[in-house]
């Protein structure tokens, strides 16, 4: 070593210390840990990479061709547990390697390329492009092959596409895009593909943005109760109420139910929410009675995602003896979809709060398919008629569908609802079609609580 040069200089003029050794160190070391876990995750039965080593591969491929574009495209089998149940294990198996292989021929054809297996049913593929149209014709592809493949079950593929338009994205939000593109269509037999767009873009950040702020909405009491009233059209007074959400933002104002339940119903929140407006509507009512006030049910939503929750009977339950309200006087409303989530689970749950004194009203009735069903199997104290049965009731057909209809619910002992009630039309024949209760804007919209308080105080002093 020259003596006049010290450690420090022969550190700092080292070829690994400049830029370009740097960079070269890291671009090895990511190829190192990439190929290590490479090696070691791959799925059994399709050789294909697990995702974890898919993400590896995809963001060194990515890092080391900067200059070029890429997309992912990912694909999910609708209904594919049918598969294993009706044609075996066997059969599911030999239909899932060929699959495989399907993505394997484009890992091993096309340049930058790398195929993953997420899980049993669900694909994925990263590769670079020029025209975004390549990834498009990757999925007619693939779908035409899966469809003429000899299988004694047809099965129906979804494709979600997301390409990038540049070189910043990584494979994991790309993924996550086409992802959300791919369930936009999954089960619509006649749409083979979905490409991520600004649409899906704007939606995926304004879920986003629901998840950010919703503990904080909770926390800070943005969150609150509306009550809609629901009224005798004879006499125009007000029966009962419904319990919905609201969230008042402090920056955005109102937001829209419908922009954010789906999201909280996606990522199970929606349970916590619930439970929150429940315990402000048995707050309400036990308030009434400890007043020596007459009590008028309010009902609360159940939402379908309640259908798993295990803690639901004891936490109704333990809310009507905590503030001291008779379960009479909070039905709960379920829609269809919240027996077809889990039916056993929910049928049985539905039996226990009967025998705890809740009553069970079903909303939406008309909308669903097996709602009939559900009729004959489950007992209902109230059926909420949907608003389709009066949309165009100067069709005569319309109206006999509707009369014959309340006839049968009010045979079978429920209270019946006719819910979106608008028009004095709309309520003069609905009156003479046999059901004399409604919800709807002729006669109220949902208000907060303090002012379905103040009608209930004066509809008081008028009795």
């Amino acid at each position: 070593m020259d003596n006049n040069k010290t450690r420090e200089d022969v550190i700092n003029h080292s070829p690994q210390n400049t830029e370009e050794g740097r960079e070269e160190l890291y671009l090895d070391a990511l190829k190192r840990m990439a190929q290590q876990n490479a090696d070691d995750g791959r799925y059994r039965l399709t050789g294909l990479y697990n995702l974890k080593a898919f993400f590896y591969v995809g963001s060194e491929m990515m890092v080391k061709n900067p200059d070029s574009r890429f997309g992912v495209i990912v694909m999910d089998i609708s209904q594919f547990k049918a598969v294993n149940e009706f044609c075996g294990r066997k059969e599911g198996d030999r239909m899932l390697t060929f699959i495989a292989d399907c993505f394997r021929h484009y890992e091993d054809d096309r340049p930058l390329t790398c195929a993953c297996q997420v899980r049993a049913d669900n694909f994925c593929l990263c590769t670079a492009f020029e025209d975004a149209n390549e990834l498009t014709e990757i999925a007619v592809d693939i779908r035409r092959k899966i469809d003429e493949f000899p299988f004694a079950y047809r099965v129906l593929p979804s494709f979600g596409i997301c390409a990038s338009d540049d070189n910043h994205a990584s494979v994991s939000y790309l993924k996550d895009c086409a992802t959300i593109a791919m369930q936009s269509i999954k089960g619509k037999f006649f749409a083979e593909y979905a490409v991520f767009d600004d649409d899906m873009r704007k939606k995926m950040l304004q879920e986003k943005q629901v998840e950010n702020d919703i503990v904080a909405a909770l926390k800070n009491g943005e969150l609150t109760a509306y009550i809609q009233p629901k009224v005798n059209m004879h006499t125009g007074k007000i029966i009962g109420g419904e319990a919905l959400v609201r969230w008042i933002h402090p920056e955005r104002g109102l937001i829209s139910p419908g922009v954010f339940i789906p999201v909280l119903e996606k990522n199970g929140f929606i349970i916590n929410v619930d439970q929150y407006i429940w315990e402000q509507v048995f707050a309400f009512l036990g308030k009434m009675k400890q007043e020596g006030r007459p009590l008028l049910p309010i009902s609360i939503n159940v939402s379908r995602v309640h259908a798993y929750d295990k803690q639901l009977c004891d936490t109704l339950i333990q809310l009507s003896e905590k503030y001291d309200v008779p379960a009479e006087y909070t039905p709960l409303e379920l829609t269809e979809s919240a027996f077809l989530a889990d039916e056993t689970g929910m049928y049985q749950r539905m039996k226990i709060l009967r025998d705890k004194s809740f009553k069970i009203s079903m909303d939406d009735f008309g909308t669903g398919y097996s709602s009939m069903y559900m009729l004959k199997s489950q007992t209902m104290d109230e059926i909420k008629m949907d608003r389709i049965f009066i949309l165009d009731l100067e069709n005569e057909k319309s109206q006999i569908i509707l009369k014959h209809a309340t006839a049968m619910l009010l045979a079978l002992g429920a209270k019946v609802i006719m819910e979106g009630v608008e028009t004095e039309e709309q309520k003069r024949l609905v009156l003479e079609c046999g059901c004399e209760n409604a919800q709807g804007f002729l006669f109220y919209k949902p208000m907060p609580m303090e002012e379905f308080d103040a009608l209930l105080r004066k509809q008081e002093q008028e009795q």
